[in-house]
């Protein structure tokens, strides 16, 4: 089985040790003292944000792995939104919207993405051992794998590597080190928190203009 190398990692949230606090109710996200290393431009803009950041934090390892490129959470969220990758209801925000994010990625970034909407997981098993990355809509829950969550889906992890049976993941809303990057989750326990979709980022792509 192939381990992938380690790629940057990127928390939803700028301090990363604070996340669990953050979760738990303990701090509030607005109290977060990098916040304005996200790009926001107030406390208030990013508390909104940092909640439904996990697919802003997965392209920011994307860029930084692939493009060489240091974007923040709130530049890009505003760049996805105005694509249509992000659309606002009348009580929030919607989640990530695949097919119009996969083709800002394309013009924006010159970077190739496949939208799965039926991607089980031994495919996925199966494209990351050859080297592919795969953005996966899983709980949020599985940052404790032992959890047993009452639905699949609702947030992004980008999956990089395999280990023996282990998926190996970043985790943009990980509490902890062994939950945030280059987590660990069996693939039983990992099936119980994924939603069979997400976005498959091609090993060694090339840039689309070459």
């Amino acid at each position: 089985m192939r381990v992938a190398g380690s790629p940057p990692y990127f928390s939803q949230w700028e301090s990363p040790d604070l996340v669990g606090a953050i979760i738990r109710g303990e701090v509030r996200a607005e109290d977060d003292p990098r916040w304005r290393e996200s790009g926001a431009e107030s406390r208030a803009e990013y508390a909104f944000w940092s909640w439904r950041a996990c697919g802003m934090a997965c392209l920011r390892t994307v860029l930084a792995a692939r493009r060489g490129t240091s974007a923040t959470t709130m530049g890009l969220g505003k760049e996805v939104l105005a694509a249509g990758g992000h659309r606002w209801r009348p009580d929030g925000l919607d989640g990530l919207i695949y097919a119009p994010f996969a083709g800002y990625l394309r013009e924006r970034w010159d970077i190739a993405a496949e939208v799965r909407a039926d991607l089980r997981i031994d495919e996925v098993c199966d494209l990351v051992s050859r080297g592919d990355w795969v953005m996966a809509s899983v709980n949020p829950k599985i940052r404790r794998p032992a959890d047993h969550p009452e639905r699949r889906g609702g947030h992004l992890v980008l999956v990089h590597g395999l280990a023996g049976d282990e998926l190996v993941l970043h985790n943009p809303s990980g509490d902890g080190e062994e939950s945030q990057a280059g987590a660990r989750v069996g693939k039983k326990d990992f099936a119980r928190f994924y939603a069979d979709r997400g976005v498959v980022f091609p090993h060694g792509e090339q840039r689309l203009s070459s």
